[in-house]
């Protein structure tokens, strides 16, 4: 994607999200990122545009904290390209080893997040990376657990931001970097 413009590489990403009505339920415009993944050039994007914010905003990223599952997909990339550790948040009973978790409310009930005690240090400085920001509970978790880590949240990172649901507020005072609102 060398000698793309940021607003080509946006333009790519935009058109790659695919609505689906009244998924999972009636009512819900569901934003898939599946065709991202299949068409090389939009995830090629998405990790360019990343990776620009980061160097440019938070250059002391020590660790990238993926949330599960589909914060796994373009996490490692990142990490990969910022030459830095890639971390793990998962639904509880996932994860080997002692963990630490938190629990927390879903639209539709209640949820446990959780992440291995070794996989962050005290005071090192993470960003949180998802694909999608809604209400904001599994972010919102996943910072509390950083919180018990005594990690340092630098911000959080997503492919897609719902604003009308004002998950962003949910997280304050830590920042959300999105690449597409709706």
């Amino acid at each position: 994607m060398a000698g793309s413009s940021r607003s080509e590489k946006l333009d790519i990403v935009a058109q790659n999200v695919r609505a689906f009505p009244d998924f999972p339920s009636k009512g819900i415009l569901f934003r898939d990122i599946c065709p991202i993944l299949k068409e090389p050039k939009a995830l090629t994007a998405v990790i360019d545009l990343f990776e620009e914010h980061v160097r440019l905003t938070h250059p002391q990223v020590e660790l990238i904290v993926g949330l599960d599952a589909r914060g796994f997909l373009f996490g490692p990339l990142l990490s990969q390209r910022l030459g830095i550790g890639f971390a793990l948040v998962r639904k509880k009973g996932k994860l080997p080893g002692p963990t630490v978790s938190v629990a927390y409310n879903l639209e539709y009930g209640k949820a446990e997040a959780e992440i291995q005690d070794d996989a962050v240090k005290p005071g090192q400085k993470v960003l949180l990376i998802d694909d999608l920001l809604a209400t904001g509970g599994t972010l919102y978790a996943a910072c509390e657990l950083m919180k018990k880590q005594q990690a340092d949240v630098l911000g959080c990172l997503v492919v897609i931001e719902l604003k009308d649901l004002k998950g962003a507020e949910r997280l304050k005072p830590n920042s959300v970097f999105s690449l597409v609102q709706y």
